[in-house]
């Protein structure tokens, strides 16, 4: 009698069409971004906690996102690796980072650990995104959506889980959060894709052919996460500041963020079936028409107005991942590296100016920038779009 035991590889490869590892990467990305994400809710507390005032908001928030311009280094790194190792690292890096958060004291402590939160979670996104990209058959943004609504979910839910946390029972239990990496991350490790290295004999990068389409596509990042990391930001402090509670603020970044994973599966189904143009130019052009009635609104109205705005940044997400793996073919992880980690380096970067324009003319006032932003966000989704020939 021949017995076989089954193993849980061997059952996993049972799951149709990579089900398990499309899920247990959606999981991970959840666990990582929200994780490296967590700040905006509780930044009203960690500023007065460390006795700062507003005009530090930017700088602390910078600190936390600049890592991620590391993300084409990491890219280049997973791809010659292969394996899943820079996947696990990010997670860890990520969780870690949020409990060391919660037993600093001191100002001058925070910047290195932020930036720690930053560069762990530039190692997860590579590596990751190109699992993703490899469990797909034919609809490529409908695979790229469902990794991206872990993240999505994590960046929204964990500042409104933290602010919980911190409300109850202060800054130093932010080590709450990271009990559900480390309580799930071992079991679900021989679930992920593993990547082939990249080959020896693989033809090189073609820069001098890919430096345009990625300037602009980079861009057109940096300009989305700006407006994103500003709003972030200034919302739950200008909320704070007019009376409101922390718990509210953050509650603002979460519908913002947990409504936007609506346009992470909108935005890919729409480019699978429509074309990628519609998908990037149109979300371009809600975003600026909804960031002009965000700035209008002072009542209850702000609230699906947030909502259909993360739902307009979102959507273009998964296009520009796969735009910046098919400008880099030879390298799918640089690819996604600086689709996304350039572009939020470089959002982060100028975080700073919205910074300064806060400390001179006040919060609500800054915020108007934003449209400006919207507007060459825009413009540079039109010309990456004539760049790579894309007409539909």
């Amino acid at each position: 009698m021949n017995t076989k035991v089954e193993s849980p590889l061997f059952l996993h490869n049972r799951i149709p069409a990579g089900t398990g590892s499309l899920l247990g990467l959606s999981w991970l990305h959840f666990l990582n971004d929200g994780a490296a994400n967590f700040l905006p809710g509780i930044l009203p507390a960690v500023l007065l906690a460390l006795h700062q005032n507003v005009a530090m908001a930017a700088a602390i928030m910078s600190a936390l996102l600049i890592g991620q311009s590391m993300q084409p280094l990491m890219g280049w790194l997973a791809d010659r690796q292969g394996g899943r190792t820079m996947i696990l690292l990010g997670v860890a890096g990520t969780n870690i980072g949020v409990a060391l958060v919660g037993w600093i004291s001191q100002l001058w402590a925070l910047f290195p650990v932020l930036f720690l939160i930053g560069l762990s979670n530039a190692a997860f996104h590579p590596q990751a995104m190109s699992g993703a990209r490899t469990l797909a058959r034919l609809r490529h943004g409908t695979v790229i959506s469902v990794f991206m609504v872990g993240g999505e979910l994590g960046r929204g839910l964990w500042p409104l889980l933290a602010s919980l946390v911190v409300m109850h029972w202060g800054v130093a239990s932010l080590w709450i959060l990271a009990l559900a990496a480390l309580a799930t991350v071992p079991f679900i490790v021989w679930v992920l894709p593993k990547q082939a290295p990249r080959h020896a004999m693989a033809p090189p990068i073609a820069w001098r052919r890919h430096w345009r389409p990625a300037s602009l596509l980079v861009g057109y990042v940096s300009m989305r996460s700006l407006l994103l990391y500003s709003l972030i930001t200034y919302l739950p402090i200008l909320w704070y500041d007019r009376g409101g509670t922390l718990v509210g603020g953050a509650a603002l970044v979460s519908v913002l963020l947990v409504v936007g994973v609506l346009g992470n599966l909108g935005g890919g189904m729409i480019a699978d079936h429509f074309g990628r143009k519609l998908a990037l130019v149109g979300s371009s052009s809600l975003v600026l028409l909804l960031v002009i009635l965000c700035l209008l609104c002072s009542s209850w109205w702000i609230w699906p107005v947030l909502g259909l705005l993360g739902i307009a940044i979102y959507s273009a997400q998964p296009v520009t991942v796969l735009i910046g793996q098919d400008i880099f073919p030879e390298n799918r992880g640089l690819g996604s590296g600086i689709a996304l980690g350039v572009g939020n380096g470089l959002g982060a970067l100028f975080l700073l100016v919205i910074g300064i324009a806060v400390t001179r003319f006040g919060v609500n006032s800054a915020l108007w920038l934003l449209i400006a932003i919207a507007i060459i966000s825009l413009f540079f989704a039109t010309r990456v779009l004539a760049e790579m020939h894309i007409t539909n």
